[in-house]
């Protein structure tokens, strides 16, 4: 009687036909890279407009502007965690 040699089919996904990751870092990098941008613009405003209340007597304005600075300063750290997290999934997903 023949042996016959087990046949191993190979089954998965094709991780190279995708080559895309290079183009997906640097849309990714500019999109984070304005955000980071419009973050940054947004603190500065605001701490304009917390001076320039806070000057006048008009606290109402000052407080808005307060917590519009905490929002830049939050959405900052937001989107640099981002471009990190978005960095290592790139760069689990080239490793598989």
């Amino acid at each position: 009687m023949k042996n016959i040699a087990p046949i191993v089919w190979a089954i998965g996904p094709d991780f190279g036909a995708g080559d895309g990751s290079a183009e997906l870092r640097r849309i990714v990098g500019a999109l984070l890279t304005y955000g980071l941008l419009i973050a940054v613009l947004m603190l500065i405003v605001c701490a304009a407009g917390w001076a320039i209340g806070s000057a006048n007597g008009s606290w109402q304005t000052a407080s808005k502007a307060k917590a519009g600075l905490v929002v830049a300063l939050l959405g900052a750290v937001l989107i640099g965690g981002a471009l990190a997290w978005a960095n290592w999934l790139l760069d689990v997903g080239a490793a598989l």
